[in-house]
């Protein structure tokens, strides 16, 4: 095929779409499911209906193939281990007796069995549950959910193409159950999960489907040439079937690097490359090559993470460049739109003008038909779009809300000693013993306590003008004071003021900051049932006053117990962020710092002894290649010394991550020099004490105990036993006492349980070390 004729081929396609509805009507019904509120029936009803909106707005828009299988109740990582039967043996008969039962089981856990471990999918906020594997785990196809959902698009008259987790990304990202020993490779049994794929993939075929998508991620990371060869063989296994769809590889997040000649070499009929995070990588690759002639290649040149609008001359320059390289050229966002909101026209509170530069899935949506018409059709089609286009990224580039003067000079007055506390650790925590005058094991929670129904009616009642000022800070101080009362009751050492104020620990303070905007329906899924609404970082970042001290203080007039200050860092108020990209990261991550140690500062000045500064991002946004990792390292742990350096020896800086794999950076955590840091350990069974151990780590650490993203309540015996094997890694003087993460989600009942056994266990080991 001709560059011409590829071009007037050109059609437009995405990889998967927001799957809560525009009310988040998923969310409600699970939930109401769980508390017995909806039966299986009627949740059923309102996910058919989902889908069916999804892909009636996408064709409507002008998308040419929809996909099915990007839609979940939980997670489609845990939607691909029930596809191929790997159901860990603690939730098997769960599962035989009632399949979703056994899948939520799997996701949250029962009294009885915990949870599948969560861990964050690749460098986004996105979670998933991570697969168990032994070297004697067994597969078995089960395609029921992919045909029907397959089935249901076809039905609606639309071109569908099936999107699964591909096998080599799936066994990556898997890690040995329990018991198994932990050098076990999952790799190893590529061989005898291929021809479940391969049967998944008649059944697709059977059931009406031309393309099935395979998303393979992983292999944007750096890969082992053994692990290079795992692909290679994959696709020349599922490729050289006769019985199947035709096969599109699709990778995503960064450039494919060693990956991309072993899948143009494959067996198969397309690829699907990300031409946004690194598009001059794998566009030189792709000429490296030789294309992909006789293949389809789908480019991502619409941003799918990020929400400013696409530079659309830009896009077109590229997949002019393209067409050149494959036999066909279709046009699709970089990467799933489940990472952002689901439409930026319902937004009322942010100025028109500034709507206009952002693009949420369904205007994405409209930029790949927009980008796909003007490649088969040329530009003059959507002259009118280019030049509005246009005149929008002016309008952003040259706002006063993206440039500050003030800000700027002061960031750039910064020095290396800004960053660096004024004693080194051994002083500072004898100090800090002095000052504080905690137990051996002392305990505390993360920061957050659950927010009830009260508190949200109340915050709701405040933005409807039903309560005023005055009462709603009443309702909040009541219950603050509820929330000291029980830590002090139960026997908690370091006191939290439990959050009641904040709607999200991003949110609250980009509301309080300038070159921040808040959205109102901006709703993105993190894991299951948790969706956050991601604030956008547009412009140069000041504090105009102080945003925890009057609440913090508060709660500690209340309690002679310290209590902890709570700040969420600069790299996860960039991580958890739209972040503006205008401007290299480092530079909005040291003015977000500037802005908090400002913070942190006004604490200190207001008495607070003990300041917890949460980095719960740190490793989601460390790069997929290891040769971007010490710049961003670099930056990232200079933005957190540089918002808590300038405090005194005796305040004692706390810092907390969870849910990620954190011995890749155990140097960085080393590096924040922070006093104290909380991790999650439950679902890991501890693994990253052990891995602080081994890099020598010489500061006080908190692997949780308590899985708080699970609403079983772990008995004192259990928090001990894990209390225990944290003692093997981190001695007991350096030991704290800890939940996994903030206790939010959570409801009271479960809360309160969890904690009198966590501080029941803590009591317990510490009798044992006095009796040893």
């Amino acid at each position: 095929m001709t560059a011409k004729s590829a071009a007037a081929a050109a059609r437009a396609t995405v990889y998967g779409y927001p799957r809560q509805g525009q009310g988040r009507e998923l969310k409600k019904a699970i939930e109401g499911y769980w508390k017995g509120r909806v039966d299986a029936d009627a949740l059923r009803a309102t996910a058919t209906e989902l889908r069916r909106t999804n892909w009636r707005q996408l064709a409507e828009a002008g998308i040419h193939e929809v996909p099915t299988g990007d839609f979940s109740y939980y997670d489609h990582v845990l939607d691909t281990s029930v596809m191929v039967g790997a159901i860990p043996e603690r939730h098997r008969a769960a599962v035989e007796a009632d399949a979703l039962d056994g899948y939520f089981a799997m996701a949250r856990g029962t009294q009885d069995a915990a949870p599948l471990e969560m861990t964050k999918w690749f460098d986004t906020n996105y979670h998933y549950l991570v697969p168990e594997l032994g070297p004697d785990s067994v597969f078995t196809a089960d395609s029921t959910q992919q045909v029907a959902a397959l089935g249901q698009a076809l039905a609606l008259g639309l071109t569908a193409r099936p999107v699964l987790v591909g096998p080599v990304t799936y066994l990556l990202l898997a890690k040995p159950a329990p018991g198994v020993a932990a050098d076990f490779d999952p790799l190893t049994l590529l061989d005898r999960l291929l021809p479940v794929y391969a049967q998944v993939l008649t059944d697709l075929r059977t059931a009406g489907a031309e393309w099935v998508q395979l998303d393979e991620p992983a292999l944007v990371q750096d890969r082992t040439p053994a692990e290079l060869n795992a692909a290679a063989r994959a696709y020349r296994d599922l490729g050289g079937r006769t019985d199947r769809p035709k096969l599109l590889v699709a990778s995503y997040f960064d450039r494919l690097g060693d990956a991309l000649p072993v899948l143009a070499k494959a067996p198969v009929e397309g690829l699907a490359l990300d031409f946004t995070e690194a598009a001059a990588d794998n566009l030189d690759a792709l000429a490296a090559v030789g294309g992909l002639p006789g293949k389809r290649l789908v480019a991502g040149v619409v941003n799918g993470r990020n929400i400013w609008v696409n530079d659309l001359e830009k896009a077109l320059a590229t997949l002019g460049t393209l067409l050149g390289l494959a036999d066909r050229v279709d046009v699709a966002a970089s990467c799933s739109l489940l990472h952002v909101p689901l439409d930026a026209t319902a937004e009322r509170d942010i100025e028109p003008q500034i709507l206009r530069w952002l693009a949420f899935a369904r205007q994405k949506t409209a930029e790949i038909v927009t980008l796909a018409k003007g490649l088969g059709g040329g530009t003059d089609t959507i002259a009118a779009e280019l030049a509005a286009n246009r005149a929008d990224l002016a309008s952003r580039a040259g706002s006063a809300l993206t440039h500050d003067p003030a800000v700027r000079a002061r960031t750039a007055a910064v020095t290396a000693t800004d960053g660096r506390r004024s004693q080194p650790y051994p002083e500072r925590a004898a100090a800090q013993r002095a000052h504080l005058r905690l137990p051996l094991l002392p305990t505390t929670t993360i920061g957050s306590f659950p927010q009830t129904t009260e508190l949200r009616t109340a915050r709701a009642d405040l933005r409807a003008g039903r309560i005023d000022s005055a009462g709603y800070e009443e309702r909040i101080r009541a219950e603050i004071g509820e929330v000291i009362s029980f830590q002090e009751k139960t026997g908690l050492d370091v006191l939290v003021h439990g959050e009641a104020e904040r709607n999200d620990m991003v949110q609250y303070f980009a509301e309080r900051l300038t070159g921040y905007l808040a959205t109102q329906h901006g709703w993105v899924q993190s894991y299951g049932t948790r969706y956050v609404r991601p604030p956008i970082l547009a412009g140069d970042i000041s504090r105009p006053e102080a945003m925890t001290v009057r609440w913090t203080t508060y709660a500690q007039s209340l309690t002679a117990k310290p209590v902890k200050g709570m700040l969420t860092g600069p790299v996860t108020m960039l991580a958890w962020s739209f972040v503006r990209d205008d401007q290299p990261l480092a530079d909005t991550a040291r003015q977000v710092a500037l802005a908090l140690r400002d913070e942190v500062n006004d604490l200190e000045g207001a008495g607070t002894s003990v300041i917890q500064v949460d980095e719960p991002a740190l490793r989601e946004t460390l790069p997929l290649r290891a040769c971007d990792h010490p710049e961003y390292l670099a930056w990232a742990t200079e933005a957190f010394r540089l918002t808590t350096a300038g405090v005194r020896p005796d305040t004692q800086i706390h810092t907390h991550m969870c849910y990620a794999e954190f011995g890749d950076i155990v140097q960085a955590i080393d590096d924040l020099d922070a006093d104290v840091i909380s991790l999650e350990a439950a679902r890991s069974h501890m693994q990253v004490a052990r891995e602080l151990a081994g890099h020598g780590y010489p500061r006080e650490a908190g692997p949780g105990v308590y899985d708080i993203h699970s609403p079983r309540v772990p008995g004192a015996d259990e928090a001990a036993a894990l209390l225990r094997r944290g003692l093997e890694a981190i001695p007991a003087e350096r030991l704290w006492v800890n939940p996994d993460c903030g206790l939010k989600t959570r409801a009271w009942p479960e809360t309160r349980a969890s904690l009198e056994n966590l501080v029941t266990a803590a009591r317990t080991v510490r009798t044992e070390l006095s009796a040893s």
